[in-house]
């Protein structure tokens, strides 16, 4: 596998020490606690022993889920308060505070105590005791304290203002502080429309078992796949480095789950590459940063959303990924247009040919997608569940990674007898899914947190009926506007988006915004893809666009600056979701055809060019100022659905692009 990283990514790959520091300023989740010696050893093997405990427990528990989720919330607890110390200054070696270690205790001994007593205290029901009131306080302000480590504070507002709202809200029926806090605690912890609730539940039966299969596909050295297959794809053509980002970034991406952590990881290969071609680092760190935040839309796996999408919208996970399938193509397609335009007017080259790998070795290398295929083909044909097709996933992921590695030690030793390499990529082989396994459970405390989070704040809109209320508020204001709906609601995911991991995102947006367009007209399979996307856009939306930041800290760039050149590369997210809002012809939605979705992506593909070449300001010349605004008029034009407005808007479109091609060849003839 050497030759996927060729000469011109490793001289270019930034220092690991900075994609580290980088990774701890912008992304929660790499403010990590440092253990050594015996005290890792014995931390790492109860957080691979926590991976194998979720795919037992997921494939044959039939325990109730007050007592599975329960259980499960528990040992988060304890894995988590492990992992993330309070705060940067708590980074030591084999160091844990007295009161971080009371917290971890007392925390996952309240979910314990509920799992242990579930069936007591369900039929108990609101008559539940003082002690349970206690235990149920403690335990959601410990997962609260927790939230606060591994996701951040911007999804902890959002809590406490629905408690705090659903506190006044109860009090206001009844006119009793104690029997209040016990029917909210009784509904947040007790019941499954709180933090055991649908996403909990979500995460604990598909996610984890995704996210481990992650974690042993990132070791059999896909990632890598993926760059080189995106450098051969399109690095040979003008500004390659940026387009290699655009693929690489939408294919990582789908994996990883995060959209910060993909910009850190891909983009210390890519944004380094990028700038010695020539682009700005602001550009740069903007090109990273909307791809990778791309990922997270990109079937088949969506960064796990898929899974979340199929249960809300209660379809099957193959209909959820077909459905993405246009929408993010027109987003990549929308970025990609606008790195091609940048290139063209800076007078960019490619990378040279001879540094691009070689077809013969990527297809040689091609069978380390199969975990990725197989996945994919298991789940969409039905063959067998979601969690045992995650489960034979990652044992095909193990297996690839063994072969692998086994005949790059063949090919690497020679001189030594096949049994000896054979042996060592063995031990090999389960060290890495040892590592998998460890770096599985990590990954599941972030997004299990946050779904609790998640959880909570549609737990308190259940009790309050605050869903109603918004609808109704929203609606009143929007009239028989639709657009005015769409817009307010746009607005809301972009806000409630800021800072919160992508699944938990889907989840905050699928109980307070969804509705809201489903009340408004708009089929539930639209309004969910609609707050799905704005919601995921927060990450490159300024003021709190921690992808853009993370990308601007690589390039070292102006991280407002990035965030903007960020939000400008990824108008399409801004723009697409009206389109299948209004035509969901789009995501395969109502009485469609193949001409027709033909026709709906042909003009919206148009609309896209339109649009990024006035945002760019060049189309063969530079663009004057008139003609970006008419571009623009023409753009939109061909993305409103009806015929008329897309025949109106290709004409402008084609007149401009005419005008500036004889434009541009005149300027070239005079020079």
């Amino acid at each position: 596998m050497s030759d996927l990283n060729h000469k011109n990514t490793a001289a270019d790959r930034i220092d690991e020490q900075d994609v580290d520091a980088i990774m701890r300023q912008y992304d929660k989740e790499s403010n990590t606690r440092i253990w050594e010696g015996k005290a890792k050893i014995a931390i790492n093997t109860f957080l691979a022993l926590f991976s194998l405990y979720c795919i037992y427990m997921t494939l044959f528990s039939t325990a109730l889920p007050e007592t599975r989720l329960s259980l499960f919330l528990g040992f988060i607890c304890i894995a988590g308060f492990l992992t993330y110390p309070a705060n940067k200054l708590h980074v030591k070696t084999n160091f844990m505070p007295w009161f971080d270690i009371l917290l971890m205790v007392v925390g996952a001994g309240c979910f314990f105590y509920f799992a242990i007593n579930a069936l007591s205290i369900i039929k108990l029901a609101t008559r539940i005791e003082p002690l349970h009131v206690v235990i149920g306080i403690a335990g959601i302000l410990v997962l609260v304290e927790l939230c606060r480590r591994c996701v951040g504070v911007p999804i902890l507002c959002i809590v406490g203002l629905l408690v705090l709202y659903a506190f006044v809200n109860q009090y206001s029926y009844n006119m009793d502080i104690y029997q209040t806090i016990k029917t909210i605690i009784y509904k947040l912890f007790y019941t499954t429309n709180g933090v055991i609730g649908t996403p909990t539940n979500v995460c604990y039966t598909y996610i984890v078992l995704f996210i481990i299969f992650g974690s042993f596909l990132e070791r059999t050295g896909i990632a890598n796949f993926f760059i080189a297959f995106a450098n051969k794809l399109a690095g040979w053509s003008s500004g390659g480095p940026a387009k290699v980002a655009v693929v690489s970034s939408a294919l990582c991406g789908m994996v990883s789950g995060s959209s910060v952590g993909n910009t850190v990881t891909t983009g210390s290969v890519t944004i380094p590459m990028m700038k010695k071609t020539g682009y700005k680092p602001e550009f740069a760190g903007a090109v990273e940063a909307a791809a990778s935040t791309g990922g997270q839309i990109m079937p088949p796996i969506m960064g796990a959303a898929a899974f979340l999408m199929a249960e809300y919208m209660d379809i099957p996970y193959a209909q959820v990924a077909l459905k993405a399938v246009l929408p993010a193509v027109l987003y990549f397609a929308g970025i990609f247009i606008a790195v091609h335009l940048e290139a063209k007017k800076l007078g960019l080259k490619g990378i040279p040919k001879e540094e691009l790998p070689k077809a013969k070795f990527l297809i040689g290398n091609c069978y380390l997608i199969f975990p990725l295929i197989l996945l994919v083909w298991l789940v969409s044909t039905g063959t067998k569940t979601m969690a045992s097709s995650a489960a034979i996933s990652i044992v095909a992921a193990f297996a690839v990674g063994f072969i692998n590695n086994l005949i790059n030690s063949l090919i690497a030793n020679k001189e030594e007898s096949a049994g000896a390499v054979a042996g060592r990529c063995v031990r090999h082989a389960f060290s890495s899914a040892w590592e998998s396994l460890v770096a599985g459970s990590k990954g599941a405390i972030t997004v299990a947190t946050a779904c609790a989070m998640a959880g909570m704040i549609a737990g308190c809109i259940t009790v309050t009926g605050l869903a109603s209320t918004m609808i109704n508020a929203i609606v009143s204001v929007a009239g028989d506007a639709t657009i005015i709906g769409l817009m307010l609601t746009m607005v809301c995911c972009i806000i409630l988006g800021m800072g919160v991991p992508t699944t938990a995102n889907y989840c905050i947006m699928a109980s307070t915004c969804a509705p809201i367009l489903v009340e408004l007209g708009f089929p539930a399979v639209a309004a969910h893809f609609f707050v799905f996307y704005f919601g995921i856009v927060a990450d490159i939306t300024p003021p709190v666009a921690l992808a853009a930041y993370a990308g601007s800290a690589i390039a070292k760039s102006n991280p407002m600056k990035t965030g903007i050149n960020a939000t400008k590369l990824a108008i399409a997210a801004f723009i697409v979701p009206y389109i299948f809002a209004y035509n969901p012809g789009m995501i395969l939605e109502g009485d469609v055809t193949w001409m027709s979705v033909l026709q709906i992506s042909l003009s919206a593909l148009i609309g896209l060019f339109g649009i990024a070449a006035s945002l760019n300001g060049y189309l063969f010349a530079k663009l004057p100022l008139i003609l970006r605004i008419v571009l623009i008029a023409g753009g939109l034009g061909m993305m409103v659905p009806g015929t008329l407005t897309d025949v109106v808007g290709l004409a402008v479109v084609l007149a401009v692009c005419v005008f500036q091609y004889l434009h541009a060849k005149k300027q070239a003839v005079a020079n």
